[in-house]
Order: C-alpha cells, then sequence, then structure tokens
C-alpha cells in the first residue's frame, strides 16, 4: 500500500496516525495491497479555491475527496484490484471549529473525516437515508476500532 501524507499547514499532526488508519481502511475494505492513496492537509484559502474550482461552493470546507480509479470494496476471497483510489484533501482549521462543536480532538475529527473521504472513494454516498445509515454506520465502526486498537497517549 502507497499512503502518501502531506501536511501543507502549520496545523500540528501525526501523518503515521493517518498513514495507519488508511492502511487500516484499505485492509477492513479487502483493497488489493498495491492500492495507492493521497492525503493532503491544506489551508482555508487554497480548500476555498479547490471548493470553489470543483463544486462550485463559497468558503472553505472540511475535506473534499478526488477519485482516481473508481475502485470498490472487495471481500476476502476476492480482493479490490490494483489502482489508484485517489486524494484526500483537509482542512485542519475547518475541522478544529467542528471538532469543538462536536466536542471531540481535532485530530480525531481529521481521522474521521479520511474514513468518511475513503468510504466516498470507495463508491459509498449519504445523499439518501438508507445510503447515509450504511455508510455512517461502517465509517463508525471502522474508526472506533481503528481508535481502540491504537495505544493510549
Amino acid at each position: 500500500m502507497s499512503i502518501e501524507v502531506r501536511n501543507e499547514t502549520t496545523a500540528v499532526v501525526e501523518e503515521t496516525e493517518f498513514v495507519e488508519l488508511a492502511r487500516f481502511v484499505f485492509e477492513s475494505m479487502h483493497l488489493h495491497p498495491a492500492t495507492e492513496l493521497s492525503i493532503t492537509l491544506i489551508d482555508e484559502q487554497a480548500m476555498e479555491r479547490l471548493h470553489v474550482q470543483w463544486l462550485d461552493l463559497p468558503g472553505p470546507t472540511d475535506v473534499m475527496s478526488f477519485p482516481m480509479d473508481e475502485l470498490t470494496p472487495g471481500s476476502a476471497e476476492h480482493p479490490a484490484p490494483e489502482g489508484l483510489l485517489g486524494d484526500v484533501v483537509l482542512c485542519p482549521s475547518v475541522a478544529a471549529k467542528q471538532a469543538a462543536e462536536a466536542g471531540h480532538s481535532t485530530v480525531e475529527e481529521l481521522l474521521l473525516l479520511t474514513v468518511h473521504s475513503i468510504l466516498h472513494l470507495l463508491g459509498y454516498d449519504h445523499m439518501e437515508a438508507e445510503e447515509r445509515k450504511v455508510m455512517f454506520d461502517l465509517q463508525r465502526t471502522l474508526l472506533l476500532t481503528f481508535l481502540a486498537a491504537r495505544p493510549a497517549s
């Protein structure tokens, strides 16, 4: 698995934690070991430019996903083919505001957004009620399982 994390902000994050999380999600979703993903953390101005360019929406957002090879989850018997999953772009300052409102840490919000975005890259969506339930239940399970297994700091 090739998981690249680039932090283009002043936010202090443990980049290896994002790699470990993505690897956990990849393994849980039975993706090919050669699957590639890029995670980039950017500031609000850069995120606003992407948000306007790709979604024609004003202001910065928390996360954006850019799929590449349109991979879908595999199974233990039939893993997904190898390929480029895509790019996850996170905005730590927007995530920090959301984390404060939700009552958890910025890192936990960024990790949640990372799982959310990877699921989008795998074809999950939340436009319809049933899709939302499936995606958010899976997102919750993946994140809580990952967090429960990480060493206490």
